[in-house]
């Protein structure tokens, strides 16, 4: 029978290569979005699409009851992908900020995987792939915001993964670094309406280099920066492999930092991220 899956934050990027890439070795993808235009242009491309947004509870209840209503009740996988950015330093982000950002990155996610897993239990077997970032490994300045959700987003994974231990479900992590995507541009809105920059102590330092970085137009590549389907890659091996691994590195960075932080010191970890 042909497994489904069900990915959130598939408008661009991650989200949408995983979609393609799936559907292309015989999975039956259910593509989510958080706004219908770009569900229905998912559509207009062969997919599954309809809309899920991680910050209401009713979105996400709604569109699991419509993937579960075209399968019959069954669903073999989650992919929790959706994610967004909000930089700036962290003594500028205020207490809203925050809660909107872990609204979307943690809270609305879990969710979700709370309603999947009863599904799950009771056919018995599933596989659940949390979307983290080199960033949810160590930390990286502006990216505060970012840098919390993941963090808690491994803990909660890892966890999670010790309690489904005794059943047919698998936990797994992801683990990107600098993946080409729309993150940074998206992120851009979120930093206007909660960073007051000009305000900040920090002023020079974000017009020497915060806001070149989101509103200057790359002719570039990031140092170490993979295409999306580098990330299709391994999430089609945490789904396919008999046994899959807790987490999948993807990119240079992840797997250096992911050294750093088992070997190194914490003040040698600080030294390497401040030399970039």
């Amino acid at each position: 029978m042909q497994k489904s899956i069900l990915i959130t934050g598939c408008s661009s990027g991650i989200g949408y290569d995983a979609a393609h890439g799936l559907k292309s070795r015989g999975w039956r993808v259910f593509a989510t979005c958080r706004q219908e235009a770009d569900c229905a242009r998912l559509r207009a491309e062969g997919l599954e699409s309809f809309a899920l947004d991680y910050a209401s509870e009713d979105s996400i209840a709604k569109a699991l009851d419509e993937a579960l209503a075209r399968t019959g009740g069954t669903l073999d996988a989650l992919y929790n992908n959706g994610a967004f950015a909000c930089p700036g330093a962290v003594e500028d982000l205020p207490r809203a900020a925050l809660r909107e950002i872990f609204e979307v990155n943690l809270f609305g996610l879990h969710d979700l995987t709370r309603r999947v897993i009863p599904v799950m239990r009771a056919q018995g077997h599933g596989r659940i792939v949390n979307c983290s970032s080199v960033l949810g490994l160590v930390p990286m300045k502006w990216r505060g915001a970012y840098v919390a959700t993941k963090f808690a987003l491994e803990g909660l994974t890892d966890t999670l993964r010790l309690e489904m231990r005794e059943t047919a479900i698998k936990v797994i992590l992801i683990e990107p670094g600098p993946i080409t995507s729309k993150i940074r541009a998206n992120s851009i809105p979120h930093f206007e309406r909660w960073v007051d920059w000009r305000a900040s102590a920090r002023r020079a330092q974000y017009e020497e280099g915060l806001l070149k970085r989101l509103y200057e137009a790359r002719d570039t590549p990031d140092t170490f920066e993979l295409p999306p389907s580098a990330v299709t890659t391994k999430l089609a091996r945490a789904l396919e492999a008999k046994r899959p691994r807790p987490r999948y590195y993807v990119t240079t960075p992840t797997y250096l930092m992911g050294a750093l932080r088992r070997f190194g010191s914490s003040r040698f970890i600080d030294w390497v991220i401040s030399k970039g």
